[in-house]
């Protein structure tokens, strides 16, 4: 694997500046900038992770069309009418998941004083999440296993244990998850630094018996 610098410290320095300037005149303004030390890296990046997710399983997508979130929020039912996101989001979903966001996989997340990769499941259906509950009452050690030396998110659970599932069950923590993500933390001199893909297939690598986990108990290929 090849190093070199994908990212400069110039694209938080622009996240910053749209924070403070979330306006349509100031990005049009600065739009080509955008596009020279985001937009054009992050394509070059997605392009390029394609190789280390692939060793993972070739069903990870990595691709401009399906990896890249837009920079424009969508405010049709927000009260909160700013135009811009302020972080970089890019996703990298197994291809046969359904809608990508909700499919098993990895995210990467850029933001000042923010960054991470993440590694799971946000937010599965009905149908899925139970298929995901199933399959770690089903193989609890298999789940323990996948999951030891992980930091897994404990936003998004349930106050109560899950219809269908006993109260008592030793890993009812982990049921009451309506989202099943592992997170990395990354610094800002890690974005920029040459070496950012070999931290980047690290980090992905070691959260993959989880997310494969994750995938199989879906009956998705791997």
């Amino acid at each position: 694997m090849s190093s070199q610098s994908y990212f400069t410290p110039e694209l938080f320095d622009f996240l910053v500046k749209l924070k403070r300037n979330n306006r349509r005149e100031w990005f049009l303004k600065n739009k080509a900038r955008y596009e020279a030390i985001i937009k054009e890296p992050s394509i070059r990046f997605v392009c390029e992770a394609a190789e280390p997710l692939h060793s993972i399983s070739p069903q990870l997508r990595s691709d401009p069309k399906s990896s890249m979130f837009r920079i424009y929020r969508d405010i049709r039912f927000s009260s909160d009418k700013r135009p811009y996101k302020t972080h970089v989001g890019l996703q990298f979903s197994h291809g046969g998941g359904g809608k990508d966001v909700h499919a098993p996989g990895y995210y990467l997340h850029l933001e000042p004083g923010g960054c991470f990769v993440c590694g799971g499941i946000w937010q599965p259906d009905r149908i899925p999440l139970l298929k995901i509950r199933e399959a770690i009452v089903n193989k609890p050690d298999d789940w323990k296993k996948v999951t030891r030396g992980l930091t897994i998110s404990d936003e998004d659970k349930l106050s109560r244990p899950p219809r269908g599932f006993p109260c008592e069950h030793p890993l009812m923590e982990d049921l009451k998850r309506k989202s099943f993500i592992a997170l990395i933390d990354l610094t800002e001199d890690q974005i920029c630094g040459s070496r950012f893909m070999n931290d980047f297939a690290k980090a992905t690598r070691k959260m993959a018996p989880m997310v494969e986990f994750l995938a199989r108990g879906l009956s998705l290929k791997w």
